[in-house]
């Protein structure tokens, strides 16, 4: 069972931790983490463009003017795609854009994600935050002594409105459930900071 260091809230070293073999010895299996992403991008995707076609625009029914002896091409209504106002050829449609994968396979996709971040060094494991009370600042030298630069996600065990609050204004910080977590953002992360009961949560959903 691989090892790592947990750090206290001021970034000292606090002892050993043990990192679940079925969080962070997972197979990495790149294809099936490319095809976890594009699922996920596709379910946030809205569907709700809609365009009219040329039987579907109002008016149209009378020919613009007689067939010869204009000197002008010939047309035989003003909801044709050409006219201004007419229809839209091959024009969007409402649609859904969600990407079946099953469940076994989405999981296996984020204990993937989980390893080769462990593996890279992006993940850090702190006893707690130390927060009495909200302070950005503070959050943020919280930051600075576990060395999680980058992209930050930290993953937290329950809702905690302290820390929810003091990172709001950090642009490069996200904060999810250890319940709630997904490729794309553990992807995006530069460093993922657990907290300890956050890592046993974790352990209990996707163990």
């Amino acid at each position: 069972m691989p090892e790592t260091t947990m750090l206290s809230a001021k970034g000292t070293k606090a002892g050993k931790v043990e990192l679940p073999d079925a969080l962070f010895a997972a197979p990495v299996n790149e294809a099936l983490i490319h095809q976890a992403v594009v699922r996920q991008l596709a379910g946030q995707r809205v569907g709700t463009a809609d365009t009219l076609t040329r039987g579907q625009v109002t008016g149209g029914g009378r020919k613009p003017w007689r067939q010869k002896g204009t000197g002008r091409a010939r047309q035989g209504s003003r909801s044709a795609p050409h006219w201004k106002g007419g229809g839209v050829v091959f024009g969007p449609h409402p649609r859904g854009f969600e990407v079946r994968m099953p469940a076994k396979m989405r999981r296996a996709a984020l204990l993937g994600v989980l390893t080769a971040k462990a593996e890279e060094g992006a993940l850090r494991v702190v006893e707690g935050f130390d927060l009495p009370e909200i302070r950005t600042r503070a959050f943020a030298e919280r930051l600075a002594g576990w060395d999680a630069g980058g992209k930050v996600l930290v993953v937290l065990p329950s809702r905690d409105p302290v820390v929810e609050r003091s990172c709001r204004n950090l642009r490069e910080v996200r904060v999810l459930l250890a319940d709630s977590l997904n490729v794309v953002d553990l992807l995006e992360a530069d460093t993922i900071v657990f907290t300890r009961d956050a890592l046993a949560r974790a352990g209990e959903v996707y163990a």
